[in-house]
């Protein structure tokens, strides 16, 4: 396994991602919430840069008495990657589509250690 340096930790703030490529691949190292997250820029639906695209909360259903629809509201403890192609969305925390579990991003180990992003390949 090997490693690449993506940057300074100071260099990714909160909310960035930043594309870094190792051995042929193109990697987004996204930084959120204080943890860092590294996929392969590639969405397994029809090769999109995933990584490139935007980050959002989960978009939740609010049911009312009755079982009645009151409106929606975001889920900010379920952040998503949105493919910018096609919009297929995968959860930032491991990777998996949203809806289809068996179509997931290709992720890998981050660590920091003397100031620095290393992704592990």
């Amino acid at each position: 396994m090997s490693e690449c340096y993506v940057c300074k930790v100071e260099e990714l703030a909160d909310g960035d991602v930043r594309i870094v490529k190792e051995s042929g691949i193109e990697i987004g190292v996204i930084h959120q919430g204080g943890a860092y997250y590294a996929y392969q820029n590639l969405c397994p639906h029809q090769g999109g840069p995933a990584c490139e695209g935007l980050r959002l909360p989960q978009v939740v259903d609010v049911i009312g008495e009755g079982g009645l629809f009151v409106g929606q509201r975001f889920d900010e403890a379920d952040m998503h990657i949105v493919c910018p192609w096609h919009g297929y969305e995968y959860h930032l925390t491991s990777g998996e589509h949203v809806c289809n579990a068996a179509l997931k991003l290709r992720k890998f180990e981050v660590s920091t250690r003397d100031g620095g992003i290393y992704v592990h390949v």
